[in-house]
């Protein structure tokens, strides 16, 4: 045995030896779970006990695969570093879900099936115990081949199956699930638009301007205040919306007023730092770290206020349940502080274990990220959510931070196509070998603005129209121009996988449910 392969033993032995140690650390939290909810009252329910562990589970995979969409696209254009992430978005994420989660959660997720046809309150506990088990499973699978999923399909799909399992295809409404099947396309592309919007007016306005410090000193402040105005009014809306109702243009103006503020403050600190760095793209990149950061928490705040009813939801209503004493069900349930607790340590803790697969997955595993175009993916998050939300449109926080990722790749791809044929045009309107005459001329080219680059071209055409003998352009030089340029910014890989993931996201989470419903009934259905 040579040491190349003593080198790849040892390695595969210490990968193992870490993943052990995560195992054994989400086995600690779990068997914690298990003695707290066990010593509540002097007679603990086995019901309650299990649904808590259940619900445990759920967090920690709604942590490993559902928060990356909040901090991978900083992770990836080095704003945070991974430890950083980890610690900003567990902290936020718990404080979240804690503070603003709300004391009271829909049984019934999102209205998927109608309760009045559930038998029995015996029932209504396996459904809820098959749902959060079947979406749990499918999370963890997710995160296992690196695929960011959304967190509340894996739970409707899987309400679903198990009510459908108990009460035929009649206790569903299925007009709900339609809609919820259009949130597959509308969440990405709308991400996906808004996130290469923004990427191409800082492109246009900054990074395409001859003097781009210049252009950053008036762009930025406006930026940053757009981003603190549409954050404000997100968090309003749907992140503090469980302990504090205000109405839609109620939260617009606070917003509009908290980002003319930090814009105000914002611009002569930018100006006041111009001149201490060099005019370049790097430059201009490294004034958007600091509100990817404040991004990648208000988020992660939002989304815990926001997402831990998908792992504690059906944990509480569980509860309710088991603790009420008529024989009808509740359409809403409390959730008590020990329960909330749950879903909060859960996810912050899956977050730090598992949560590193897919925040590389989003943050650099799709295109290359930089500070402006992670800044264009937060932004389009929020704006994706408020305007789908004000139209009445179902969209995923998941779909929505993916798509944007994939649109500002997309956008790059299109802009270094467009990029190439201009430089092939240029070489082409110039006689065949002086290449004198064309390295000048792309000199000054480079360093001109966008309306004298227009002029430029113009000229140039007109120039070479003029010609009385066209031989001059090389028969290479002809083809160029016809050719199409495509380099691809996006890997073509990950786009298959997250798609089949989002497709069967639903459909599998319904069967596995309706499996494990038929299962639990089988085990606890008295003889």
């Amino acid at each position: 045995m040579n040491h190349q392969q003593i080198d790849t033993i040892h390695n595969a032995a210490k990968s193992g030896h870490v993943e052990l140690i995560r195992l054994g650390i989400a086995l600690i939290f779990i068997v914690g779970i298990v003695l707290y909810t066990a010593s509540r009252g002097t007679t603990p329910s086995i019901m309650l006990i299990v649904a808590s562990v259940v619900g445990a589970y759920m967090a920690i995979n709604i942590g490993a695969n559902d928060v990356a969409n909040n901090v991978g696209p900083a992770v990836g254009s080095k704003a945070l570093t991974m430890g950083g992430a980890l610690i900003i978005a567990g902290i936020f994420e718990a404080t979240g879900a804690i503070v603003a989660g709300g004391d009271v959660v829909s049984t019934i997720r999102s209205g998927i099936i109608d309760p009045s046809l559930i038998p029995d309150k015996q029932t209504f506990i396996w459904i809820m115990l098959a749902a959060l088990l079947a979406g749990a499973l499918w999370l963890n699978i997710a995160t296992v081949v690196g695929a960011p999923v959304s967190t509340t399909h894996s739970i409707v799909g899987a309400v679903l199956g198990a009510g459908v399992a108990a009460g035929g295809m009649g206790i569903a409404d299925w007009g709900q699930v339609g809609m919820i099947a259009i949130s597959w396309v509308i969440s990405p592309l709308l991400g996906g638009i808004f996130a290469a919007i923004f990427l191409y007016l800082i492109k246009r306005t900054i990074t395409y301007q001859t003097n781009m410090l210049a252009a950053a000193a008036k762009m930025i402040p406006v930026l940053v205040g757009l981003m603190a105005w549409t954050f404000s009014t997100y968090l309003m809306l749907k992140g503090l919306n469980k302990i504090w109702k205000v109405d839609f243009w109620f939260a617009v103006g606070i917003g509009f007023a908290i980002g003319a503020v930090v814009c105000a403050i914002l611009a002569p600190v930018i100006r006041s730092r111009i001149n201490d760095v060099a005019n370049n793209k790097q430059s201009v990149n490294r004034f958007f770290t600091i509100p990817l950061i404040f991004a990648a928490a208000l988020l992660s705040f939002a989304h815990g206020a926001n997402d831990v009813a998908n792992a504690i939801g059906p944990l509480a209503a569980i509860n309710d349940a088991l603790i009420s004493s008529g024989t009808s069900l509740q359409d809403s349930a409390s959730i008590p502080l020990w329960i909330m607790v749950i879903g909060a340590m859960g996810i912050a803790l899956g977050l730090a274990l598992y949560g590193p697969k897919v925040i590389r997955t989003v943050g650099s595993e799709i295109t290359e990220l930089d500070q402006m175009r992670a800044f264009c993916i937060a932004m389009a998050a929020t704006i994706t959510v408020i305007f789908a939300s004000q139209l009445g449109l179902p969209v995923s926080s998941t779909h929505i931070a993916v798509g944007g990722v994939f649109g500002v790749g997309f956008l790059r791809e299109y802009l270094k196509a467009n990029h190439a044929r201009t430089l092939d045009e240029i070489k082409a309107h110039h006689p065949e070998g002086d290449e004198t005459a064309v390295d000048t001329f792309l000199l000054r080219f480079n360093k001109a603005g966008l309306k004298e680059k227009a002029l430029m071209l113009q000229e140039l055409k007109q120039q070479a129209k003029s010609q009385l003998d066209p031989a001059h352009f090389s028969k290479m030089e002809r083809k160029g121009l016809k050719k199409v340029y495509r380099q691809e910014l996006v890997k073509r890989s990950q786009i298959m996988k997250i798609a089949a993931a989002w497709i069967v996201t639903l459909p599998i989470s319904a069967l596995l449910s309706a499996m494990l419903f038929f299962m639990l009934r089988g085990m606890l259905m008295p003889a």
